[in-house]
């Protein structure tokens, strides 16, 4: 990963390069949900409490946006180890152990990934007019059978006008009078599709040696609150 390296405790420290595209991307995205939010939010309180109004689609795309913001944070939480969990057990092995722990961990999680992931898709695809898949834990393939529900709308959020071209994609031409849901629910595939990617990556990492829990440990803790007093003695 550009401009930085994990050391002990799954922790990770800058090398003076800065953080990737990749990183700025994510943290950037994330950043313009949990805003928009605020700012969305905050118009609709103001809105009705001072003009006695109401924007009708606020709650509505505030969840969706609270969704976004949740998957999609929950890979990057894995990408940098930032998960809480308990590591009373975990710092009292043999670095040897410590890995073989860690292999079991991300085969555990990773499994859990896969199954949400088919669920995930299985949910969404209809709304995208694509088949979901079959078996009942893992997938077994594509259903034949299936029926596309692209014409499916959100309560109350509007279609801006730049998305009017899902009208001939997803709705044989007919005009939509609220958003899609296939546009919100995108976020489920999407957010567990990348969980078992970054879960993949931990355990490469965990592999190599360069990475050796899944979560944050006390190290990182320790490291923090000695930043913070130096800085505060340095004051």
């Amino acid at each position: 990963m550009t401009g930085a390296r994990f050391i002990s405790g799954g922790t990770m420290a800058q090398t003076g390069s800065g953080p990737g595209i990749i990183d700025r991307v994510e943290e950037t995205a994330i950043a313009v949900m949990l805003g928009l939010m605020t700012v969305v939010t905050f118009a609709n309180v103001v809105a009705r409490y001072v003009f006695n109004a109401n924007i009708f689609w606020a709650l509505e795309l505030t969840v969706f946006l609270f969704a976004w913001l949740v998957l999609l944070g929950a890979s990057y939480a894995v990408k940098k180890t930032l998960h809480l969990g308990v590591d009373a057990v975990i710092t009292m092995v043999s670095p040897g152990m410590r890995k073989v722990f860690g292999l079991v961990s991300v085969a555990v999680c990773l499994a859990y990934s896969i199954i949400l992931l088919k669920g995930a898709w299985d949910y969404w695809a209809p709304y995208a007019n694509l088949p979901p898949t079959g078996g009942r834990w893992f997938p077994s393939g594509m259903a034949e059978k299936y029926r596309g529900q692209g014409w499916y709308e959100t309560q109350d959020i509007p279609v801006p006008a730049f998305m009017r071209w899902l009208e001939d994609v997803f709705n044989d031409g007919e005009a939509y009078e609220k958003m899609p849901k296939v546009v919100p629910y995108l976020v489920l595939p999407l957010g567990m599709a990348l969980l078992v990617y970054r879960f993949i990556q931990a355990g490469m990492r965990i592999c190599r040696g360069a990475q050796d829990m899944l979560i944050v440990s006390h190290e990182a803790e320790d490291d923090a609150v000695r930043t913070a007093a130096g800085r505060g003695g340095a004051g």
